[in-house]
């Protein structure tokens, strides 16, 4: 079994739309490991602030088949797509990390990039997977989340916390929390 995790983020009926998403990948993957959901400022472009969080899981599919159930899930809860990157959207899904994989086929990189340069898919993935290492640096997700706080100001606010427990170890690997601290939370 592979250990995925997924960013999730909406800013178009975004409460009710990561809602329908977490049901629709739970019925898919099972149990998530699910980080807060914090709102953050639209990027790149005017619009609403969007809620974003990650989520973990198990699975034995490719990380291209999760790949295309993301979209599938993107599709049903009606995503527009488009030429333009950065637009409102009813949600967004994408796979930040499926192992320790390394890829970039065209179709799909892992891991995904925005994980070193996007606050809100950093903070949240350190906050459920802090002790596991970027697959490419090295180095514990936890730490990167804690250089980038040294150096960029907070946007993240914290909405909510889904009452997880602590993640649990899987395969040797501690998935617990290890973020240094939490984001601004006024």
């Amino acid at each position: 079994m592979a250990r995925v995790f997924v960013s999730i983020g909406s800013n178009i009926d975004r409460e009710r739309k990561i809602a329908e998403a977490l049901e629709r990948l739970e019925e898919h993957y099972g149990p998530l490991t699910r980080s807060t959901l914090y709102e953050s400022p639209a990027l790149g472009f005017e619009g609403d602030d969007f809620h974003n969080m990650v989520v973990g899981f198990d699975t034995r599919d490719h990380p291209h088949v999760v790949s295309k159930v993301l979209f599938r899930i993107e599709t049903e809860l009606e995503r527009v797509r488009g030429k333009d990157r950065f637009v409102s959207r009813t949600i967004d899904l994408d796979v930040l990390l499926y192992d320790d994989w390394v890829l970039g086929d065209g179709v799909l990189s892992l891991p995904r990039e925005e994980i070193l340069h996007h606050e809100f898919v950093l903070g949240p993935l350190a906050e459920i997977c802090g002790g596991l290492e970027h697959p490419v640096l090295g180095t514990p997700i936890a730490q990167l989340w804690r250089e980038w706080q040294d150096d960029n100001p907070a946007t993240l606010r914290a909405v909510s916390d889904p009452g997880r427990e602590a993640a649990p170890a899987v395969d040797g690997h501690d998935f617990s929390c290890q973020v240094a601290r939490v984001p601004n939370q006024e």
